[in-house]
């Protein structure tokens, strides 16, 4: 049985609290982070929220606009 998708709100929501280090342990904030990147599939999508400095409403659509290239 797959999970559900989470929709662009869920999503904000998620990396706002990644961003806070809302997770009670280091395990909970890892899981909040794996859920993020379980619902994307940009790659890169973890340098957004740790490295570029961006609000969670652009850390969202950068990585929900990420289209892959066909070899």
């Amino acid at each position: 049985m797959s999970k559900r998708k989470l929709n662009r709100d869920e999503l904000i929501l998620l990396v706002t609290r990644i961003m806070k280090a809302e997770g009670k342990t280091e395990e909970e904030n890892d899981r909040l982070l794996e859920e993020f990147l379980d619902n994307v599939i940009d790659p890169e999508a973890a340098n957004y929220i740790f490295y570029d400095n961006l609000p969670p409403e652009e850390v969202v659509d950068k990585a929900l606009s990420y289209k892959p290239i066909q070899l």
